[in-house]
């Protein structure tokens, strides 16, 4: 029998004694920023005035653009159109335009409202319509996905053309976003910031300081949830932080409300799918043709391989022998949208559902019995849209295993007898499946680094870039150190991610933390263990056949050592 494993922060969550930022001793007299926020969507700032604002009780001082020392702009792609502060235009409600720096948050906050702020009102384009009638201005590159299959094509064919519209969603997370910087001598800045990758944090704050990245050093032990909006969005809160504790020579923090924190952050991506679809009378596709154009704000952040993933997901477990799917980033003047859990890829696939579901109601079949006509295949209709081949496919043999142990048939026709005799309770029943892509698209950040010591005593201590947000990563990496070396569990501390530990990691996202960071302990471990290996051959000889791991001792040939 397993044994249960329970989440390393399990009873400090449920007791309260998990300590998150907010939580933290902070150093005496430590400041609290506050951002000040845009009114208006789109315009010039034709005057700021900012004399009220610095006169108010408590507060020490103002940041605005001019204040910063290096690079003012907190971009994940380099591409230099995400401002700290606005400078002369703001482009969405809700830009930062300036920062007030207080003795307690509550005057920060306060003092954010004396602001004056004259605009020079402009045309503000809010949704995907205002940008498609506009011009459809584009905030990164279009990604097009196109293979054809001639011969499968057919006079028979029938066709659907329809649009689909997916919403937008928020991630709220427990935590908001929050930032706590704390000046040492020369360069050098710490940082505790609520973040799903602490190395771009880094790179951000070395850039808006003028700095090197080794002058800056970013930790987190947890974060109170993410789901994407921790990804590249943590960037402007701890750059302001680390701009404030530079200017004063105090610790900062910076921690905005939850509603100032929706205001100012990316959501999920909201897109208007236009499609058209030919099929044969057996419901299998011949032919898709779909654009997939998306609200993605007033700059680009992760917006380019948001929607390439989303062309990624757009065939989900359905294999279409022609097809042309086209990307369409649009520029909006609204916060500018970020990942959120599935990158894309939800949306990819509802589109793909659409488009089954459209076809079962065209020819009045189970919704079920088209999907299954258009699973991918074994040994031929196995390509993608994007050219791999699909391998290991289990998904009809999945899915006839779970229709018949969930009397999925039956129980379709209870439902639909149900429905005919009610008019106003209806049910619903589906079967539908998923094909989800993991780790990153663009390949070279599918890496991890991990550190792992053995001290004296035989107790060891495991450190990774990897971010612990909840979904119990930091206890699946332990597991596989005290696996490997044969010790328990309790034998394991975890540490705290930190980037001088572990450098230049890649963001926890794209379902990989695990994965990426796990190999990267193993390794350590395997590296640890040849070394003991050596070790003991060289001063054992050939006794030292069997190595075995516990309770920081190696046992060779019955005799015991301490390493």
């Amino acid at each position: 029998m397993s044994k249960i494993i329970p989440h390393d922060s399990a009873i400090k969550h449920v007791t309260g004694k998990a300590v998150y930022i907010d939580d933290m001793l902070v150093p005496s007299g430590t400041l609290h920023a506050y951002l000040g926020l845009s009114k208006i969507a789109h315009g010039e700032i034709t005057e700021l005035d900012l004399s009220e604002v610095e006169n108010a009780k408590g507060v020490v001082c103002v940041l605005t653009y001019k204040d910063i020392i290096g690079v003012n702009d907190v971009s994940p792609m380099g591409l230099m159109d995400d401002p700290v502060f606005a400078e002369r235009r703001v482009e969405f409600h809700g830009q930062p335009i300036f920062a007030v720096v207080a003795l307690t948050r509550k005057e920060a906050k306060k003092a954010t409202l004396l602001a004056k702020v004259k605009y020079k009102k402009l045309p503000a384009k809010l949704d995907i319509a205002d940008a498609l009638e506009e011009g459809g201005e584009q905030v990164a590159y279009s990604l097009l996905l196109e293979r054809k299959e001639e011969n499968k094509l057919q006079k028979s064919q029938t066709h659907l053309e329809g649009s689909m519209q997916i919403g937008g969603q928020d991630h709220f997370y427990l935590e908001t976003h929050i930032a706590l910087a704390i000046p040492s001598e020369d360069d050098e800045m710490t940082i505790y910031s609520s973040t799903q990758h602490p190395s771009e944090v880094q790179h951000m704050v070395g850039n808006a300081l003028d700095v090197d990245s080794h002058n800056i050093i970013v930790k987190n032990r947890r974060v109170g949830g993410a789901f994407g909006g921790k990804e590249t969005q943590g960037n402007l809160f701890a750059v302001v932080a680390a701009l404030a504790a530079k200017k004063t020579s105090k610790a900062v923090k910076i921690r905005p409300s939850r509603e100032d924190d929706m205001i100012a952050t990316g959501k999920r991506h909201d897109f208007l799918i236009d499609y058209d679809v030919a099929f044969e009378k057996d419901g299998r596709i011949n032919a898709l043709e779909a654009n997939f154009a998306a609200r993605c704000g007033f700059s680009a952040d992760l917006s380019g391989p948001i929607t390439d993933r989303s062309l990624f997901h757009a065939d989900n477990c359905y294999y279409y022998p022609n097809v042309r799917l086209t990307s369409q980033p649009l520029k909006t003047n609204t916060v500018s949208n970020t990942a959120f859990r599935g990158f894309g890829g939800p949306q990819g696939m509802m589109l793909a559902e659409r488009v089954i579901e459209e076809i079962a109601y065209k020819l009045k079949k189970d919704p079920l019995e088209i999907r299954k006509a258009n699973f991918y295949g074994i040994d031929s209709r196995n390509i993608t849209p994007y050219h791999q081949k699909i391998k290991d496919n289990i998904i009809a043999k999945l899915v006839d295993e779970l229709e018949e142990t969930s009397d999925y048939k039956a129980r379709r026709k209870r439902i639909i007898k149900f429905n005919k005799a009610n008019k106003t309770i209806r049910k619903g029943i589906a079967l539908t499946p998923v094909k989800f892509g993991i780790s990153f698209t663009a390949t070279w950040y599918n890496q991890a680094g991990a550190l792992v010591h053995i001290y004296r005593d035989g107790s060891i201590m495991l450190n990774h870039g990897g971010i612990e947000m909840g979904q119990g990563l930091y206890t699946k990496v332990a597991q596989i150190v005290a696996s490997e070396f044969g010790v328990d569990l309790s034998e394991v501390k975890i540490s705290q991610t930190t980037t001088d530990k572990v450098p230049n990691t890649s963001a926890t996202a794209a379902s990989s933390g695990a994965d990426l960071n796990g190999m990267a302990a193993l390794d350590a471990v395997n590296k640890i263990k040849a070394r003991l290996v050596s070790f003991a051959k060289e001063k054992y000889g050939n006794e030292a056949n069997q190595i075995l791991f516990a309770n920081g001792n190696v046992a060779v040939a019955g005799r015991i050592f301490s390493f």
